[in-house]
């Protein structure tokens, strides 16, 4: 199973980053090189537990559907999506919120199933590679 960790200092409060992670209407505009949208579901403000939202992006030339559901959540320390339909066989994703001296640092865990066997398998491997570029603290392995 491939995991990405990423963890992120932010000078803010702690509750502020935890809404601003939960916003649909900033994901859609961090996003805007993929035309990521939120087309069903929950498509703005503030998403809560148990709610679903669907996304429509382009990625790697193709428009592809990502529907996702809020499965756990506690204000303000954590909250987990998980794909319901999708690409991947199995997508989740844990946002963790620590208070610091400074603010707050964020964490993000994924981890995901990817389809087609050893196809996936070869896929995973290029995907870990290229997010090793990321900024911030990171590990990435599977």
């Amino acid at each position: 199973m491939p995991v990405i960790e990423l963890v992120t200092e932010i000078n803010a409060d702690r509750l502020l980053v935890f809404n601003l992670a939960r916003s649909i209407n900033l994901h859609m505009a961090s996003t805007e090189h993929t035309n990521e949208v939120a087309i069903a579901g929950r498509t703005s403000g503030l998403i809560e537990l148990n709610e679903s939202v669907t996304w429509r992006a382009k990625h790697l030339g193709i428009y592809q559907n990502l529907s996702s559901k809020i499965t756990a959540f506690d204000l303000p320390n954590f909250f987990v999506d998980e794909m319901v339909q999708g690409a991947f066989k199995r997508f989740r994703h844990l946002h963790s919120f620590e208070e610091t001296q400074r603010g707050t640092r964020l964490k993000d865990h994924f981890d995901y199933d990817s389809p087609l066997g050893i196809l996936g398998k070869i896929t995973d491997k290029l995907f870990l590679k290229k997010y090793n570029g990321l900024a911030g603290k990171k590990e990435c392995r599977d």
